[in-house]
């Protein structure tokens, strides 16, 4: 498990449209982006494939975020997933509050309003005023992605605009535990990268070499010594952003997955149910306080907090398999389980969360960085 920091930098003391799907899958169907020499102002024909072409299809689509509140703001970046302006972002980028700015590609500045947020999976997607005829972003497919895959990211660290970064995918379905708006935890499998993130890339892409979002950029860690990146930033998959953006632009909320279980670390890792909710998805399964969940599908459950990142990246109503143990730790059995579904709204208590963690982590020493 990670903890890793939020990371929108601190720069100073309603309902959305229906729509379809937002994904436009494909594998780059152009075979070349026409981009200028900055310097001489030439044509430059960059190839698909390239850090070069990856970056300047997505720049496209790329805003950058600015907040201003009465005694404090934020700067962020935003995915462009509309002609009409639409913009997916992180919720700590918007959720202080305030005036909304956005600067657009082309230099020129819109106000914004808030379309919806998930405070539970960190997003929030604002709608541009009076906008048109924007490049939306193409969206890819995180479950396609593979370790040590290029990557490139884009945002606005420290309030440098249209700032690019490339490496690589550095680890999948890592769990990253991080405290979101007014203390809400935020658990998720995020995609580790080593790409240059700092203050200010919050809500921005990182994309694959066809220039294809496959991910959005959200938090990073660090240690005592270096308040800036140290190659381990992370990113939400674009397979559970781009779910949770359709439903916030179709309904202005969003749900996410209930299992319906407390629980505790087990002795040797995985996840030991503390109790179970009555009339929740774990209930209907027959799942019992003292059993151990150990494994949901095919992949182990290391802790509670993997647990509720492994449940977090599915769908609601998803059906998912669990491998049980009992009390004593054997005699292990499959479980079949159809998530329930709830809104995803602000926690109003501490129990208020997708899951009650009776011992969450501690970070790693110098582990938390805050840079809001």
């Amino acid at each position: 498990m990670v903890a890793a920091a939020l990371i929108a930098g601190v720069v100073g003391g309603g309902v959305g449209v229906g729509g379809g799907m937002l994904i436009a899958e494909g594998g780059g169907t152009n075979s070349g982006i026409t981009q200028h020499d900055p310097v001489t102002g030439t044509q430059v024909n960059a190839q698909v494939g390239t850090v070069q072409f990856a970056a300047g299809k997505a720049s496209s689509s790329t805003v950058d975020i600015t907040v201003r509140g009465a005694r404090s703001g934020s700067e962020g970046t935003g995915v462009v997933l509309s002609p009409d302006g639409y913009v997916l972002t992180n919720n700590h980028v918007i959720g202080s509050g305030g005036e909304i700015t956005v600067t657009l590609p082309d230099g020129t500045t819109r106000t914004a309003s808030v379309v919806g947020t998930s405070p539970s999976y960190d997003l929030a997607v604002i709608k541009l005023n009076g906008a048109s005829g924007l490049t939306p972003a193409e969206l890819g497919k995180s479950s396609t992605l593979a370790v040590g895959q290029s990557v490139v990211a884009i945002g606005s660290p420290l309030g440098l605009e249209g700032t690019v970064t490339s490496g690589i995918v550095s680890a999948l379905n890592r769990t990253v535990d991080v405290q979101g708006e007014n203390g809400q935890p935020v658990i998720y499998n995020g995609i580790q990268t080593d790409a240059s993130i700092n203050s200010g890339n919050s809500g921005g892409p990182l994309v694959n070499l066809d220039g294809q979002v496959i991910g959005i950029n959200t938090s990073i860690v660090s240690n005592s010594k270096a308040s800036g990146n140290i190659g381990l930033g992370f990113a939400i998959p674009i397979d559970t952003a781009s779910r949770v953006a359709n439903e916030l632009i179709n309904g202005g909320v969003a749900t996410k997955p209930q299992l319906g279980v407390t629980g505790t670390n087990g002795q040797s890792g995985a996840a030991t149910i503390s109790s179970v909710v009555p009339g929740s998805a774990a209930d209907k399964a027959g799942l019992k306080a003292g059993e151990t969940i150990v494994k949901v599908g095919n992949r182990a459950v290391s802790s509670f907090s993997d647990l509720v990142a492994q449940i977090s990246s599915n769908a609601p109503a998803s059906k998912i398999n669990l491998t049980v143990a009992d009390s004593a730790g054997g005699n292990q059995r499959q479980v079949e389980v159809t998530l329930g579904s709830e809104q995803d709204k602000a926690a109003e208590t501490p129990d208020d969360s997708l899951f009650q963690q009776q011992n969450p982590y501690n970070s790693p020493d110098g582990g938390m960085q805050g840079d809001r």
